[in-house]
């Protein structure tokens, strides 16, 4: 179990239009300009958008994998520890965070693909 840094961002690949922008000490990823997770490769965590009702499930579930980032209008960020999480269930929750942020035509053509 586990997931590098490397693994999470080829996760990104897998989702379209996705851009990667630098910030200091963390990267930050978009789709068409709107934010939806964050990566601090020095600490090996990752912050993604979720629905608030997510966000309180996973950190009340596994606080050893999830920790709550911040909130933003109906969004709860969650702050994920890579090395303590399964590839699948963290590309789940990476691509959730697009579908939340990118255009409903994009997800709807992304869906379709899959």
């Amino acid at each position: 179990m586990g997931v590098s840094v490397e693994e999470f961002l080829a996760m990104l690949d897998r989702l379209p239009e996705v851009s990667q922008g630098e910030g200091g000490d963390w990267v930050s990823f978009k789709v068409r300009g709107k934010g939806f997770g964050y990566l601090w490769e020095r600490t090996e965590t990752v912050g993604l958008k979720a629905t608030i009702e997510e966000q309180i499930a996973l950190v009340a579930e596994r606080p050893e994998v999830f920790e709550p980032q911040f909130t933003a209008g109906r969004f709860g960020w969650v702050v994920v520890h890579l090395e303590k999480i399964d590839p699948d269930e963290l590309f789940e929750l990476v691509t959730e965070a697009w579908c939340l942020t990118a255009p409903k035509s994009l997800v709807e053509a992304h869906e379709s693909r899959s």
